[in-house]
C-alpha cells in the first residue's frame, strides 16, 4: 500500500511543474507586449504566483529568457512537422518562415538580451540551431523532392539569412520588410526560376 509521503512528494512535483509551465506561458505573453524590458514581478503576477516561486524556477532574468526561448524553438520545430502533414511542400515552408519572423518580432528585445549572455559555443545556441536547422531542413527537403526548390541551398543558408535579416533590421516596419525579402529569397531558390505565392500573401 502506498504511504502518504510518496503521494505528497508527487503532488509537490506536479505543483512545481504546473507553476513552471504557468510562468513560461505568462512570460511569453508579457514579453510579447513589453518585450524584454518587462519586470519579473509582472511575469509572476501574470502567472498568479509569488516572486519567490519565480526565482526558485528561474534564478535570473536570463534563465527565464532562455527557458521561454527553448519552448518557442520546440514549438517551431513541432510546427514544421504539423505543416509537413497538412500543407503542400512550398506553402509549408513559407508558412514556417513567417512564424519564425513572428517569433523574432515578438521576442526581439528578449533575444537581444539573451544573445549578450551566450555565444556560438553555448548549449542554448547549439540547441536552437540544431532544432531549427532540422525543422527547416525537413521542409526544404520536401520542396526539393517535389521539384519546387533547387537542391543547392541548404537549411543553414536559409536559416542564417532569415535570422540575419531579422536582427539587422532597424526600421519600424521591419517585420513586413523581412517577410518581403524572404519571399524574394525563396523565389530565387525556386526550380526553373518560378515565382509563387509569397509569405505576405499567406498572412
Amino acid at each position: 500500500m502506498e504511504t502518504d509521503a510518496p503521494k505528497a512528494t508527487r503532488k509537490i512535483r506536479a505543483d512545481a511543474a504546473k507553476n513552471r509551465d504557468r510562468l513560461l506561458t505568462a512570460a511569453a505573453e508579457v514579453f510579447r507586449v513589453a518585450d524584454g524590458s518587462a519586470s519579473l514581478e509582472a511575469v509572476a503576477r501574470r502567472a498568479g504566483v509569488g516572486i519567490g516561486t519565480l526565482y526558485r524556477h528561474f534564478p535570473t532574468r536570463e534563465a527565464l529568457f532562455e527557458a521561454v526561448y527553448r519552448r518557442e524553438v520546440e514549438q517551431l520545430a513541432q510546427l514544421a512537422e504539423t505543416l509537413a502533414l497538412s500543407e503542400p511542400p512550398l506553402p509549408a515552408l513559407r508558412l514556417w518562415l513567417r512564424e519564425e519572423v513572428r517569433l523574432v518580432a515578438t521576442k526581439r528585445g528578449m533575444l537581444t538580451t539573451l544573445a549578450l549572455a551566450i555565444d556560438s559555443g553555448s548549449e542554448i545556441y547549439a540547441f536552437s540551431f540544431r532544432h531549427l536547422t532540422r525543422a527547416v531542413g525537413m521542409l526544404l527537403e520536401r520542396c526539393v523532392e517535389a521539384g519546387e526548390i533547387r537542391g543547392d541551398v541548404g537549411a543553414e543558408d536559409l536559416l542564417q539569412t532569415l535570422i540575419g535579416l531579422c536582427l539587422m533590421a532597424k526600421q519600424a516596419d521591419w517585420e513586413d520588410n523581412v517577410i518581403r525579402l524572404m519571399d524574394v529569397f525563396v523565389d530565387g531558390m525556386r526550380a526553373g526560376g518560378r515565382k509563387g505565392e509569397g509569405i505576405h500573401d499567406q498572412g
